[in-house]
């Protein structure tokens, strides 16, 4: 209903703009706009709950309540600590490089926001379905740890370089398996584009077909975000924060940021390759429940798996992490894959 509504608001507005003559392409570039416009209200309303929930999960699971003087169960702690942030001085070190320094924080966000363009927010409702989403998203996730790399290299610390190295060296042993994961499940759609992906889920979710790759893709999407127990990047005890320790104010709350944004395109991720994106369960058909309600209730649940991980197990060692990553995970992606491929023939 409401993608049917879109496409109507917007086949009226451009009968009426071809009837005032104007270009056709500014048109477009104007419901570019509003959509980029929609993508980031929407992506900072989900960063500012995702803080909240982060916050009260945490409370609950070390049996204590969280937040709760600042408004109802300290919802309004959210702007106190933005206010914070935005007032925080903006501190640049003298010894860093200042142009990697301060563009890092854009680029680490820039792969984020773009990331949006391809997810469905509900069926029919994405901003663009190209036919390579799968690997547009890959190719951005991959662009993130440059802008990593970056902000350790320019910060001239240490302890920030080191935190960057290891980012990198967990998206080398990790995102291979990823992608031997997203491969296989290409092999059973038939394509890279997301929207027939979902809908070759139809009646079987692909969970059930490739629960091995779904349980890789899990563990490797945790080690992605730079999550417990895989964040050696940021492990206070050895670096003071990592790559992002020479940051302050506003900067700093753009890695924050990222990184929860980052949480909701992984669980996005994992939604649409083995959980039906917005398809509901075992086809049941409930009108007052539309896709988008499926969509995103799937991905607050595997969100909230993400911090139930983070607040009972305890932080890898960096050659614990790397072992894993080669000598477990890579080794049954393989598997997967064949799995994947003999599913895919006898199907």
């Amino acid at each position: 209903m409401i993608a049917r509504w879109i496409s109507e608001v917007y086949y009226w507005s451009a009968g009426l703009w071809m009837s005032w003559k104007a270009p056709a392409w500014l048109l477009d570039a104007i419901w570019m706009v509003l959509a980029a416009g929609f993508v980031a209200i929407f992506i900072s309303l989900m960063a500012l709950y995702l803080i909240w929930m982060e916050r009260k999960v945490s409370g609950h699971i070390q049996s204590r309540l969280g937040p709760m003087r600042v408004g109802w169960h300290g919802w309004r702690q959210l702007f106190a600590d933005m206010i914070k942030l935005i007032s925080k001085e903006d501190i640049t070190p003298l010894a860093v490089d200042k142009w990697v320094f301060n563009i890092a924080p854009f680029l680490v966000l820039m792969p984020c926001i773009m990331s949006f363009m391809v997810i469905p927010f509900g069926d029919r409702l994405i901003i663009s379905d190209i036919p390579i989403g799968v690997l547009y998203i890959v190719a951005l996730s991959a662009f993130g740890v440059l802008a990593v790399m970056m902000a350790g290299w320019g910060s001239s610390n240490k302890w920030s370089l080191l935190g960057a190295m290891r980012s990198a060296a967990s998206l080398f042993s990790y995102e291979l398996p990823m992608i031997l994961v997203i491969v296989s499940v290409v092999m059973l759609s038939g394509s890279m584009q997301v929207g027939r992906i979902v809908a070759a889920q139809y009646g079987l979710w692909n969970i059930f077909l490739l629960p091995l790759g779904f349980l890789i893709l899990l563990f490797t999407s945790v080690a992605e975000i730079n999550r417990t127990p895989f964040d050696l990047a940021e492990a206070e005890q050895e670096l003071v924060a990592g790559y992002n320790v020479e940051y302050s104010g506003m900067k700093f709350g753009i890695f924050f940021f990222a990184e929860f944004v980052n949480n909701v395109i992984v669980a996005c991720m994992i939604t649409i390759l083995f959980l039906g994106g917005s398809l509901p369960p075992f086809n049941i058909n409930i009108p007052w429940f539309p896709s988008p309600i499926w969509m995103w209730g799937k991905v607050i649940l595997l969100i909230f798996v993400f911090m139930w991980i983070k607040w009972t197990l305890p932080r890898f060692r960096i050659d614990q992490m790397l072992d894993v990553g080669w000598k477990v995970l890579l080794p049954l992606a393989f598997l997967n894959l064949f799995i994947a491929g003999g599913i895919a023939l006898l199907i």
